[in-house]
């Protein structure tokens, strides 16, 4: 029952006025009689004996909170059937979207700021005993003060965790646009859920425009549209920040707020602040005396989730777009607007010419686009390889210990070059999907996955046998050790340390990591690589002679080759400033390595040689798309690799045949999502990869190769990460 204005409440509150509803209720505005001062009062009309009970007991402890950012709770009470009630400190100004709606999109530093206070408010929440969600953070409850202060309001729709319980009692906000999928239904929420409705709402300030929904984007219904594509005058850093904390998948957002601070914080050197001292613009004066009855929940009202068809109230429609007024265009403006379509005609002609009439265009000109490896401008057919610069020259070094003055070959990515075919041949396990059956043994023992872990603090190595039994750890680093692979003989594992926490494929992370080799019964543990330069992403040739990896120690990646017997290293990609090549993986015959390429903010799948030579792009996807972690199958036709929208998001599994990869193109799997860092067994038939659960928890899984017998092989709340298949045992 909505309260008239001038109703004594709890013979103490003088209703003022409604500030917002929505379907579990109203906002309004009253006067504390006894104390002669303004209060917000919150209503929920759940009037069960069980929400009666819960409500009591997470209003004490939110009556307890102390921070800047958050109103006080100051009493709370339940009314018979009437409804329960919340009263808080009223805060004067306005929120978020009336700021939208007064001025447009609001500035980026206006952005990280308001953002960096909001973290500080859920971390406070989020870290008290018992922890406590927000779950309804939204334009409309982030409010600006007269002097630029910044709150987290309306607490109708916390939530007090209690132990591990997940968060399915009660009444469950559900705003298209700012909630994340585990909000829908019964899935279990987290602080993660709060970071989710952060990043919503931060974009959604940014760029006027309400995001796709999250329960859609989970069922691969939509797609979130990179924030930049709204707004282009975010920059880079922020637009990665936030997108991150909008992952589908709670394991790829920022894991608290803390860290969704720092990368807001971090993303202009001048938001770099002492906590506390986030304030913005505040409202012109006459905002304060505006009504916001319909601007509060107008665009979000959320909607209990075991009353959709509208018992207590639908949701209110979708919040309308955003945007400033249009003003008119100046003559000057719109002759520098035509000037600027005629150059892009021009180049889009010239583009044109380039690509698909080369012969056209001068020889010395095609030799300097060629150069360039600008995707776009890559000639179709008959590419002509460019040669290396120099020939690759080794330095011979002890294994143990490695002091090698590093000297290295150069080399150029340059256009696809024309590849020989092979015969094409169709991996076709023999094994029925519907069969409950395990991997074959190999070589007379069972088989074992080697794959990094945290679950006791830093990653270290673990071992297990592919039916879970046998699980031990490998190493105990004092830094962490992560990214294991088998030699072909089974006979060692090379890994990399420092590793402190399992990192996106995106990240610049091994800062000062090298490689080490150790036996899989966790002795004679060796290091390969000794100079500082970060190197990561080890891969053994079949002939289990060489180690490819990815290395920083040139001050930007690029792929090299360490042959294991002598420690000679031998860097096989020079690319221009800007690009940067990691993830090798060989062959099967040890005649091709692809590997990853970052050029123009975007990830492809590359081939070479394995001297380095005849580079060529194995995928052209564009820039929307992130093409990354590619491994060969075990005859040698087919590449696999992974694929995901721009930004965080859930991967999929991609493959495309090598012998004609200039005519095809690749093709989807009809895979289980998330799949990532995916690894073939050495017959071929079965894979092992990383995925999670409707949890977001990372494990260790693996599956036929066609994903029949899909099998969870690690369950530890920790993250499991880097799978990897022991290699058969030579005959």
């Amino acid at each position: 029952m909505t309260l008239e204005r001038g109703a004594l409440l709890h013979k103490r509150y003088r209703i003022v006025e409604i500030l917002g509803q929505g379907g579990m209720g109203s906002v309004y505005r009253a006067v504390d009689e006894n104390l002669g001062v303004d209060v917000a009062v919150k209503e929920n009309l759940f009037t069960t004996d069980e929400y009666a009970r819960q409500f009591r007991l997470e209003a004490v402890i939110l009556a307890n909170l102390r921070h800047p950012n958050l109103p006080r709770v100051t009493d709370h009470f339940v009314i018979g059937d009437q409804g329960q009630y919340l009263v808080m400190d009223y805060i004067e100004g306005e929120d978020l979207r009336q700021r939208m709606e007064r001025q447009g999109n609001i500035t980026e530093d206006e952005a990280i700021l308001l953002g960096a206070a909001m973290c500080d408010a859920l971390a406070y929440l989020h870290t008290r005993k018992p922890p406590i969600l927000h779950r309804d953070l939204k334009p409309g409850n982030v409010k600006i003060t007269p002097d630029g202060h910044i709150f987290l309001v309306d607490f109708g729709l916390a939530k007090v965790l209690h132990g591990s319980q997940a968060t399915t009692t009660g009444a469950r906000a559900m705003t298209p646009g700012y909630s994340p999928p585990e909000q829908y239904g019964t899935a279990r929420t987290d602080p993660r859920t709060d970071i989710y409705s952060l990043g919503a709402t931060l974009y959604a300030a940014l760029s006027g425009i309400i995001p796709e929904d999250g329960l859609a984007r989970a069922m691969d219904n939509t797609q979130l549209t990179p924030l930049r594509k709204r707004n282009g005058k975010v920059s880079r850093r922020l637009a990665s920040a936030i997108e991150k904390a909008m992952g589908v998948d709670p394991s790829d957002r920022f894991q608290n707020a803390e860290d969704f601070k720092n990368a807001l914080l971090g993303s202009k050197s001048k938001t770099q602040r002492m906590p506390g001292d986030y304030l913005i613009a505040p409202p012109p004066p006459s905002s304060g005396e505006l009504k916001i009855q319909e601007s509060v929940e107008k665009d979000s009202g959320p909607t209990p989730n075991f009353n959709r068809s509208g018992l207590l109230g639908a949701a209110d429609e979708d919040a309308p777009v955003f945007k400033p007024p249009r003003k008119k265009k100046s003559f000057l403006r719109r002759l520098v607007s035509a000037i600027l379509w005629l150059l892009l005609i021009l180049a889009a002609g010239a583009v044109g010419v380039v690509r698909f009439a080369p012969q056209y265009v001068p020889p010395f000109l095609m030799s300097q686009l060629n150069a360039l490896q600008i995707p776009f401008l890559v000639p179709p057919a008959s590419p002509t390889p460019i040669p290396p610069s120099a020939t690759p020259v080794v330095t011979d070094v002890p294994i143990v210990p490695i002091v090698p003055p590093q000297a290295t070959a150069t080399q150029t990515p340059t256009v696809p070059p024309t590849v020989t075919l092979r015969p094409t041949q169709t991996l076709t396990p023999t094994v029925d999907p519907s069969a409950s059956v395990a991997p074959t043994a190999f070589g007379g023992t069972l088989g074992q996955i080697a794959f990094a872990s945290d679950r006791s603090g830093l990653p270290q190595i673990y071992l297990v046998n592919i039916n879970g039994t046998d699980l031990k750890p490998l190493t105990d680093m004092r830094e962490g050790a992560c990214q294991p692979n088998w030699s072909p003989d089974g006979d060692l594992i090379v890994f990399v340390s420092p590793c402190r926490a399992r990192a996106e494929f995106y990240d610049n992370f091994y800062s000062s990591s090298s490689l080490y080799a150790i036996k899989p019964d966790g002795t004679e543990l060796r290091s390969l690589t000794v100079i500082p330069g970060s190197d990561f992403d080890p891969a053994w040739s079949p002939d289990g002679e060489r180690i490819a990896f990815a290395s920083e120690r040139d001050g930007k990646k690029e792929i090299y080759v360490l042959t294991v017997d002598s420690g000679a290293v031998t860097r096989l990609t020079d690319s221009p400033v800007g690009i940067e090549n990691t993830q090798p993986s060989w062959s099967p015959d040890g005649k091709q390595i692809v590997y990853t390429v970052k050029r123009l903010e975007a990830f492809q799948v590359w081939v070479m040689s394995a001297t380095g030579r005849d580079n060529a792009q194995l995928v052209r996807s564009g820039q929307t798309l992130w093409d990354y972690l590619p491994f060969w199958s075990t005859d040698g036709t087919t590449i696999f690799f992974n694929q995901r929208n721009l930004g965080p998001g859930r991967p999929w599994l991609m493959s495309i045949p090598f012998a004609d990869f200039t005519a095809r193109e690749p093709v989807k799997l009809n895979l289980p999502t998330p799949i990532e860092d995916v690894e073939f067994s050495p017959d071929g038939l079965w894979i092992t990869f990383e995925s999670s659960n409707e949890f977001g928890n990372r494990d260790i899984y693996y599956s036929s190769a066609t994903g029949g017998n899909r099998t969870r092989l690690t369950d530890d709340p920790g993250v499991d990460f880097d799978p990897d298949w022991s290699s058969a045992p030579k005959p």
